[in-house]
């Protein structure tokens, strides 16, 4: 790790937007999956929700192009929980869904804490989703096919989540609590060092200005001792 790529992991970080996320309402196909995902990144959402996906979640690596490593993906058996769980939290759940009424997207304030819903190729959201989300929106169409790809919607609503996001000013500080924040880093900056401290149920050491391990070769003493010593008591 370098000074620079450290930083960058820093800024992108400080960009994060906590309270903007995606559901995803049985979307199966690895190439939207991993679209939506790549989208979901660059307008700095730090974690998606993923129901009852048909085969299984999976990504396309040639179309995330490794986007699946900088966001947590959270998933479920029932799209309700994920909905009902965010709404709790305080979150309003926009489905993109043709309905009596959906309203145009843009007419939608995504400044506040919100979630986009979005359905399955083919069917669409759900009607037991529809039916639990707080806003139905669409996206006007001018010519004779009657929807986008869900990825193609997914990054037009996500754009204007962007934009009125970025007027208010929403970017310009960290808003991930310090927790969060420091945990995600770490495993950013580090990620083979994070899978060993979390298969060994190690807290994470400190990192230095670099993003490299605080005084690696002290850690690396005391782990070693803390092996050695839970052998000899065994």
């Amino acid at each position: 790790m370098n000074q620079a790529r450290f930083f960058k992991l820093q800024q992108v970080l400080n960009r994060r937007q906590p309270d903007l996320t995606v559901i995803t309402d049985n979307v199966h196909k690895s190439r939207n999956l991993s679209a939506i995902v790549r989208t979901c990144d660059a307008v700095g959402i730090h974690q998606i929700h993923s129901a009852r996906p048909m085969d299984g979640y999976g990504t396309h690596h040639g179309t995330a192009k490794g986007s699946h490593r900088w966001l947590g993906v959270n998933i479920y058996d029932e799209v309700s929980t994920p909905i009902q769980q965010l709404q709790q939290q305080g979150f309003k759940v926009i489905a993109a869904t043709f309905s009596d009424r959906a309203v145009d997207y843009r007419k939608i304030d995504f400044t506040q804490p919100c979630a986009l819903l979005l359905g399955a190729e083919l069917e669409g959201v759900s009607a037991e989703a529809a039916e639990l989300a707080d806003e139905h929106v669409i996206v006007p169409m001018m010519g004779m096919v009657s929807s986008f790809n869900v990825s193609v919607a997914a990054a037009i609503i996500l754009a204007e989540a962007q934009r009125q996001r970025d007027e208010k000013g929403l970017y310009d500080q960290c808003r991930l609590d310090t927790i969060t924040y420091q945990k995600t880093l770490f495993e950013w900056a580090q990620p083979k060092v994070a899978e060993f401290c979390q298969q060994r149920q190690l807290p994470y050491p400190e990192l230095d200005d670099e993003g490299d391990v605080a005084d690696a070769s002290n850690w690396h003493k005391q782990v070693l001792e803390a092996s050695i010593g839970t052998e000899t008591n065994k």
